[in-house]
């Protein structure tokens, strides 16, 4: 049996989001800020959109198997411009941080792509967030680049599939 879950999110799951996005620690290696309520309805509603076009691709909540508690959220986005590529993310709760749970999400999410057309994955991460970057170089991704993305520092590293 997998230690997680991951089920595609909907309307009724934005308690979950909300909780992770307005938690300051999660937040604070994504965009330095805590995402204040409405915005994050706005970001929600995107996300719900999103999720509806794409059956393959999308944005999950991720549940703990055992206790089935909500954890974080792994995201696989197709990148419509290259129809060929899709962006990784993931986000946990911090008292799942150090259990293995991010290693977890991005090995399923990169499976769930290697069932796809697609034939690279990218994620971006603040270069000061070691774990996400040792969970990404351990399931084969490289660095592309460093750069500033919407303002904040970033790390751009991509895995072909």
């Amino acid at each position: 049996m997998d230690r997680i879950i991951l089920e595609k999110f909907e309307y009724n799951d934005f308690p979950f989001y909300f909780n992770l996005v307005s938690n300051e620690s999660v937040m604070a290696m994504i965009t330095e800020r805590s995402i204040p309520f409405n915005e994050a309805q706005g970001n929600f509603q995107k996300l719900l959109d999103r999720n509806k076009k794409f059956v393959e691709f999308g944005t999950y909540k991720v549940y703990d198997n055992q206790t089935n508690k909500f954890i974080g959220l792994g995201k696989l986005i197709l990148n419509e411009e290259k129809q060929n590529e899709a962006e990784l993310g993931y986000m946990l709760l911090p008292e799942y941080w150090g259990q293995g749970y991010g290693s977890e999400i991005a090995g399923i999410l990169v499976q769930r792509a290697k069932k796809t057309k697609l034939n690279r994955l990218t994620a971006v991460i603040d270069p000061e967030n070691i774990s996400s970057r040792r969970i990404l170089v351990k399931k084969g991704f490289i660095s592309e680049k460093m750069c500033e993305i919407g303002g904040l520092p970033g790390e751009t590293l991509s895995k072909v599939l």
